[in-house]
This record gives structure tokens, sequence and C-alpha cells, in this order.
């Protein structure tokens, strides 16, 4: 009996499943890091509406320098345990070939 198992081409073309393990994971970080700058920024906005309170036991400059350090400790903590992580898993999943060991897997990485 011959051998018949063939892989199946990409819904979207041949050259499509080489440029996906890419393009998800950038695609992941490009959206997350619009949506955690957008988290800073309503981060630093709440701190400076909040600058007066502040300002009474650090100061002027201490309510900026809490501003900036709460913008910016919310981009890296978001990036780094959910951005990061969740790229490295697309990128693995469309590198290996069966990572699930699961005949859903082949039938799903068709249509992405």
């Amino acid at each position: 009996m011959a051998n018949t198992a063939f892989s199946i081409p990409s819904f979207f073309g041949p050259y499509w499943s080489k440029f996906r393990k890419w393009f998800y994971p950038a695609w992941l970080v490009y959206e997350t890091t619009v949506r955690f700058l957008a988290y800073s920024s309503d981060v630093s906005s709440y701190f400076t509406a909040q600058s007066d309170a502040i300002a009474e036991w650090s100061g002027a400059v201490g309510a900026s320098i809490i501003t900036t350090s709460s913008s910016v400790l919310t981009f890296l903590v978001c990036s780094a345990f959910l951005t990061v992580p969740a790229a490295y898993l697309l990128y693995a999943f469309f590198n290996t070939q069966n990572l699930t060991s699961s005949s859903i897997e082949s039938k799903f990485k068709y249509y992405l």
C-alpha cells in the first residue's frame, strides 16, 4: 500500500504558511502594544488628575515621578506577562508541524 499522506496547501496560497509564523505573532504584539499604551495613558491621566492629593505628601516632583513610573510600569508588566508569552506561543504553534498531536490542529491551521 502506498503512502498517501501529504500536506494540505494553505487556504491563502503556497507562500502563506511560511509567512504566517511571523505574521500572527507580530500582529499580536502590535495590537497588544497599542492597547497597553492606551492603558498606560489612562493610568497617567488618573494620576495626573489626582496630582494635588499626591503632591501633598510627595511634592510636585514626586507626583510627576509617580505618574511616569506607574504608567511605564503598567506597560512593562502587561507586555512582559501577556504579550511576550502569547507571541511566543503563536510562533511555536505555527512553526511546529503538529504541536498538539491532534487532527483538529491541521484542520485549524488550514484556515489560518
